[in-house]
């Protein structure tokens, strides 16, 4: 049991957070279910879901991406108000079900409870339940019993609300025959392409037309409005030359902290184990013990045999093979409390008295000994300091942001009197636009909500400073508007070039459809397949053998009289014409694929109505977003938007 523990420990853990995924998000939620006075961000059946609820259930989420993802996780990818509105909508979906549940008194019985967990293989040892491993396995997960078991219970309910929905979705097999079909379906195709550039020598370009698609086109054409700026950005590196750590508090922080840096004692210890069943007589303990006494006096006549005589003679079948080892010795950690004194009585190589346990008799040896190292304080002082001027950083930089923010904002016609107070430096940037430029890459002052500040009418227009924003977690940037170069559109003489090539191609490419249609008009009067290129049979399952971008109008043509003509505007190329023959089905059709695909139109159609059943859940009890989650929206006192 105790080997079995060790071995898997981190496997049963990963497991245990899988299992419990439901309750971490859902269990959260009830934290502060009835704190006033948090911000609410929801409302489902009168009751508040709550901006702390909000982000406990992000954090818990990013924390499961962080594990499954490992080395591949980016938080980038989930600091966005698209993942914080769908944890939202989750939420929201969830405490809907949970009020289903409750109006509709579902329950699961102890027995039914009990049942699932005895029967779960991850707690069975030798095939049957051990409470020993369950109990490991949710202290390894940071779980206790109650928790892990109303989780199964939350899951058994809402499986028993909604399970249902999903598992009776049906799709008729005429349905799904019919979509397997168009999949499968194969139709005979030849290929007649008009190139454009064959066209070009008839193209002539006027001055009318360029001067007529440079009007039509003037977006093409248009020089966003710049601006030149100048900033000032309050940051961590401010504040660094502020702030001082005494020699007294960083020595005190190491006496404090020693364990921070003190390597454990390393002992790696084996046993030989007599087994004594449970309720065993005093003479079956005898006999044991008498086992025990005689292989330890074969081992104080050759220490050095111990691991030989705990193959041959150790009933502890999970450890003999190793020789009797059982790992490092981590206090609390010990098969049996009862074994932990005696073997840190023991130097390397020594062999212990026979030592009773609740399992029976054990004779120990230490076989590996590193004794505990403390890191000198010279090594660790620079790492410390840092430490201890951290939190004194962190207020510090919070006092001066509260006066960078308040001086930028009550002295709004200069940056000059907070650069001043904060030993800033003043800096300058020119050609900002309204959007962040990807070539500035993070810069503060290519910020989206720094842009929208500066490109506000109270900053444009009336050359105030923005209000303090934060750019990112630790940098607050506040700028002023030196210089406003309104939209503009280039010159027809400047691009005039440029629109001479485009409505060349466009006319070129007129032209290759014009004969293009001519074509199909002659061929379907005629019905022959006179300049078309060799017959090639195409099929959703083989999508092969012509321009992909003809192949959706060929597969989508009516061929109800055949042979059946499409015409294809292809960019770049030209104008194609297709000439369908024949229409037929696979001689070979895929059997296993048809049946999977039978399967996924109905889990498909098992989703749509399961969503359907939450929105109507959500409905039924009146649940209602009440902050913003739009990707630009402004905080309002009703609705703050999404932080």
């Amino acid at each position: 049991m105790f080997e079995f523990i060790r071995n898997h420990k981190r496997w049963i853990q990963v497991m245990l957070v899988l299992l419990a995924a439901s309750f971490l998000v859902v269990g959260g939620m009830a934290t502060n279910e009835n704190t006033d006075s948090t911000i609410e961000v929801a409302n489902v059946n009168g009751k508040k879901i709550t901006q702390p609820e909000w982000e406990d259930a992000q954090r818990k989420q990013i924390d499961r991406y962080r594990a499954m993802m490992g080395a591949q996780f980016d938080q980038k990818r989930f600091d966005t108000p698209e993942f914080k509105r769908e944890i939202l909508n989750n939420l929201v979906a969830q405490r809907a079900v949970e009020t289903e549940i409750e109006r509709s008194h579902l329950t699961v019985g102890d027995d039914v409870l009990v049942n699932t967990i005895q029967q779960d293989e991850n707690f069975h040892t030798n095939g049957k339940f051990d409470v020993e491993v369950y109990k490991a396995a949710l202290n390894n997960a940071r779980m206790t019993a109650p928790q892990y078991e109303e989780s199964l219970r939350r899951s058994f309910a809402v499986q028993q609300l909604t399970g249902t929905v999903q598992e009776t979705a049906f799709v008729p097999r005429a349905v799904a025959s019919r979509l397997s079909d168009m999949f499968d379906q194969e139709r005979e195709v030849q290929e007649l392409l008009f190139p454009a550039k064959e066209q070009q020598a008839q193209v002539k370009v006027t001055d009318e037309m360029v001067k007529a698609f440079y009007d039509k086109n003037a977006a093409l054409f248009q020089i966003p409005e710049k601006v030149k700026i100048e900033y000032i950005m309050f940051d961590a590196a401010a504040v660094e030359g502020l702030v001082s750590v005494t020699d007294a508090e960083v020595s005190e922080f190491y006496k404090s902290n020693l364990k921070r840096y003190t390597t454990p004692e390393d002992r790696q210890y084996s046993h030989i184990m007599f087994t004594v069943a449970k309720g065993a007589s005093a003479a079956d303990k005898a006999a044991a013990k008498a086992k025990a006494e005689a292989v330890l006096a074969e081992l104080r006549k050759a220490p050095e045999s111990f691991a030989e005589v705990a193959k041959a003679k150790s009933q502890d079948v999970a450890t003999a093979e190793q020789g009797g080892d059982l790992g490092q010795a981590k206090k609390g950690e010990f098969l049996s409390a009862a074994l932990e004194p005696a073997v840190y009585k023991l130097k390397q190589g020594e062999i212990s008295d026979v030592v009773e346990s609740e399992f029976g008799y054990h004779i120990l040896t230490v076989t590996k000994l590193v004794p505990e190292v403390v890191k000198p304080f010279d090594e660790v002082k620079d790492a410390i300091v840092a430490e201890v001027k951290k939190p004194k950083m962190s207020k510090k930089y919070s006092e001066l942001a509260q006066v960078f923010s308040e001086t930028v904002y009550d002295q709004s016609d200069s940056l000059k009197p907070a650069a001043d107070k904060l030993k800033l430096k003043i800096e300058t940037i020119d050609n900002l636009s309204r959007t962040p430029n990807p070539a500035l890459g993070n810069a503060p002052f290519n910020n989206v909500k720094f842009l929208n500040a500066v490109f506000s009418d109270s900053v444009l227009k009336n050359k105030h400073n923005t209000d303090a924003i934060q750019a990112t977690p630790s940098t607050l940037i506040a700028g002023r508007v030196l210089d406003y170069k309104p939209a503009t559109k280039r010159p027809l003489a400047e691009v005039d070039t440029v629109i001479r090539a485009r409505v060349a191609e466009q006319e070129a490419a007129n032209l290759a459809k014009k004969a293009g249609e001519a074509k199909i008009a002659a061929a379907k009067a005629s019905g022959d397949a006179a300049g078309f290129g060799e017959a090639k049979v195409v099929s959703r399952a083989a999508p092969t053998g012509i321009n992909p971008t003809a192949l959706t109008a060929v597969l989508k043509a009516d061929t109800s009289k055949l042979p059946a003509y499409v015409g294809v505007d292809l960019p770049g190329i030209g104008y194609g014409v297709y000439r369908i023959g024949k229409v037929a089905q696979a001689a070979k059709p895929d059997v296993a694929r048809r049946a999977a695909e039978q399967q996924d139109i109905a889990q498909r159609i098992g989703q749509a109505e399961m969503h359907n059943y939450i929105d109507a859940l959500k409905q039924k009890a009146k649940a209602k977003v009440t902050v913003k989650t739009e990707v630009a929206a402004a905080d309002t006192p009703a609705a703050p938007a999404v932080k």
